[in-house]
């Protein structure tokens, strides 16, 4: 009797952004999108954090670059000026749950923010 030979697959990375961004979905299992896709879960986790890491990127992005943020606590607010209020039209505010703030220009790169606040996340 022969045995059935594995045969390794391939990912292009358009498909590997596919995948991860299905597995980003609010609600969404690993677990459950893995076996959508046919693919090992363990493989998808890697996936995950290459994304992340911006090591998953489309093919003309500049890569991972860095932004101007600027984080305060609770302190750092009470000495803010007031004239502070006119120059801040079209910026935005998040406040995330573990007390972080970030305030952020209207036109942000909304992929770039996303791996700000997934590393603030991760702290």
């Amino acid at each position: 009797m022969s045995e059935a030979r594995r045969v390794r697959r391939s990912w292009s990375d358009a498909q590997k952004r596919e995948i991860v961004a299905a597995s980003l979905e609010p609600g969404a299992s690993v677990s459950v999108i893995a076996r959508r896709y046919d693919v090992n879960t363990n493989l998808l986790f890697i996936w995950r954090r290459l994304y992340r890491d911006g090591l998953l990127a489309e093919p003309g992005a500049g890569g991972p670059s860095l932004l101007p943020i600027t984080i305060t606590g609770e302190q750092a607010e009470k000495h803010e000026k007031p004239s502070s209020v006119a120059s801040d039209a079209g910026r935005v505010e998040i406040e995330l749950p573990r007390g972080y703030r970030i305030r952020v220009d209207a036109g942000i790169d909304g992929k770039a923010l996303r791996r700000i606040v997934d590393a603030l996340e991760r702290r």
